[in-house]
């Protein structure tokens, strides 16, 4: 067995965006193609920071869960583990763009999704409990058999370092709020870092106030909690420690994928063994790099790319030329 920096699992679907911003979707000329899903996109975005990356999902059986697999292994995550659902379409998820701040999405999962079915024959508990950082998202928790598989995959690690719960909530993947919060609640108690917007932590520990929900994740026993302030930045919380990132000032294309990109850069601060504040200045950047870009799995930057972008922030910060 070889033991990956990173084990994602969660959501893959194709991602069809509009060729031209500002329109709505009945008025679109043409579409691009591109992998998405929350999940998918953290597994990109690792890998392009140059972390080895194992993505645990399941396709649709047809010409687009083909061309998943393909880009995936194009960009280098492995996907050995990765079947289709016989007999399902893959998820298509198309988007209306209209900068800075409003980007609406339509789903279709007919009426459930293939990453849905993922099913302990799909994880691979070794590598799980051997990687260096074990990701998930809440989403995932939303029906089974993707339950029963996320519980099995933690319960592997024995709540380790660096297991990561991305509270990403959708609300039409539950039934209500309640039952997300249900489910939620049991899985805090399993990982150790947590990472959600305001909606999403007010589900999970029902505190929509950053500190508030920050300490309600640390009594948890949450060792790292991240809360996502959108226009105000990102709060970081530890028993030790309190960082507050600000927001980087940038002239928005697509703001879908910053969130990704964010926790593939988390995963290399956490893995370099890096300071708190660096770690998350290092995943912010990464985050307003992806969103001046037009797409979101093929938008993830590397670890050169950030530096170069924190090196020129800094640069026209003290309005010098560093020499």
């Amino acid at each position: 067995m070889v033991r990956p920096d990173v084990v994602v699992a969660g959501r893959i679907c194709i991602d069809l965006y509009p060729i031209r911003s500002g329109l709505a979707l009945e008025d679109v000329p043409s579409f691009s193609k591109s992998i998405g899903g929350s999940a998918t996109n953290v597994a990109v975005a690792a890998t392009r920071q140059g972390l080895d990356t194992l993505l645990l999902t399941r396709t649709g059986d047809d010409p687009f869960g083909r061309y998943a697999v393909q880009e995936l292994a194009r960009f280098g995550v492995r996907t050995g583990t990765i079947r289709p659902v016989p007999g399902m379409q893959s998820v298509l998820t198309f988007c209306e763009m209209f900068p800075p701040d409003d980007f609406p999405l339509y789903i279709y999962r007919n009426p459930t999704a293939p990453d849905m079915y993922l099913d302990l024959d799909d994880v691979p508990l070794a590598e799980v409990a051997a990687s260096r950082v074990f990701w998930a998202t809440a989403t995932g928790l939303s029906r089974e058999p993707s339950r029963a598989a996320h519980f099995a995959a933690w319960r592997a690690r024995g709540r380790a370092a660096h297991t990561v719960l991305d509270l990403d909530h959708r609300p039409t993947f539950w039934d209500s709020a309640e039952d997300a919060a249900a489910a939620v609640g049991p899985a805090l108690d399993l990982v150790t870092i947590a990472i959600g917007n305001a909606d999403e932590c007010e589900i999970a520990v029902g505190e929509r106030d950053p500190d508030r929900a920050a300490d309600a994740l640390l009594e948890r026993g949450i060792e790292l909690a991240i809360v996502k302030r959108g226009p105000k930045g990102v709060l970081a919380k530890t028993a030790d420690e309190r960082i507050e990132v600000p927001p980087i000032p940038v002239e928005v294309v697509n703001g879908l994928g910053a969130g990704d990109a964010f926790g593939g850069a988390l995963c290399r601060g956490l893995l370099e063994g890096w300071p708190l504040a660096r770690t998350m200045r290092f995943a912010n950047a990464a985050g307003a790099i992806v969103a001046t870009r037009f797409e979101c799995s093929t938008a993830m930057p590397t670890g050169d790319e950030v530096d170069a972008f924190l090196a020129r922030r800094s640069m026209d910060e003290t309005g010098g030329s560093g020499g």
